[in-house]
């Protein structure tokens, strides 16, 4: 199911956010949203999770309007997992993972326990997390959290998952478990990923195609590795970089300094 979003512009208080905003997901890929601070990262990722209506333009989900469709249908087709959730303290890990069957249940629709299960411990399976299925979430680590969570927008069995800066407070060895496990549901069960990254090389590594929004506008887009120079870092970042090759052929890019001229006189 292919995501396109044409000309989306998004004002906050008399501040333009999102410009004229066109960008088409090619569906089976992995997008990284890159840019700095303010440039409308969330703000995109928002409109494109139909969690945000108050934007001028379109986004078409298979080819319809997304707000010409009910939310219960957009969660059949979409995932999001946002920067921060509020889960109850009592929550299990399976409960908070059933929590993702929601898309298929109302009042006059009753699903079938016997595939929610299913699907629920399939999720499980994904994340690794089948022997803590009976834990409170409350309990888990941050890195635990984060793949529950995972396997909360799994059970929503979607075509598209969108990521909101999923590595957000891991440290280095949960980041790279996550963004693995994001790369796997990508290349195993072919759902189209798209994620709000801060980490420049992550984005090298895990993302097919990055788009770089600056000042509410695409500056960039395409293939990490092609558009990720040093003139755009400091263009869209303020910063100087080395890029280089690493001994597995990878590229690697190291921000040595910002643009701004900070000294001890300033202070």
């Amino acid at each position: 199911m292919q995501l396109e979003a044409k000309k989306i512009s998004v004002n906050f208080a008399e501040k333009k956010i999102l410009s004229e905003v066109s960008v088409k997901f090619a569906e089976g890929k992995r997008f990284a949203i890159l840019g700095a601070n303010g440039a409308g990262k969330s703000t995109l990722l928002k409109v494109l999770a139909a969690l945000n209506s108050n934007y001028q333009g379109e986004v078409f989900l298979g080819g319809k309007n997304i707000k010409n469709l009910s939310r219960k249908k957009i969660a059949q087709s979409l995932a999001v997992m946002p920067q921060t959730m509020q889960i109850p303290p009592d929550t299990t890990v399976e409960r908070l993972i059933d929590f993702g069957r929601f898309p298929y249940r109302g009042i006059f629709t009753v699903s079938n326990p016997k595939v929610d299960r299913e699907i629920t411990n399939w999720a499980l399976k994904v994340v690794n997390l089948e022997k803590f299925k009976d834990r409170q979430v409350a309990t888990l680590s941050g890195g635990e959290r984060q793949r529950a969570r995972i396997a909360m927008a799994l059970a929503q069995k979607p075509e598209i998952i969108l990521f909101d800066e999923p590595t957000t407070y891991l440290d280095i060895a949960h980041q790279l478990e996550v963004m693995q496990i994001i790369k796997l549901i990508n290349e195993k069960f072919s759902m189209t990923v798209i994620m709000v990254l801060h980490d420049i090389n992550h984005a090298i590594e895990y993302a097919d195609e990055v788009i770089v929004l600056k000042d509410g506008g695409i500056f960039a887009q395409g293939k990490p590795t092609e558009i990720l120079t040093e003139n755009l870092l400091a263009e869209v970042f303020g910063v100087k970089a080395e890029i280089f090759i690493n001994n597995l052929g990878d590229k690697i890019i190291f921000p040595t300094a910002t643009l701004k001229n900070y000294s001890s006189s300033n202070f």
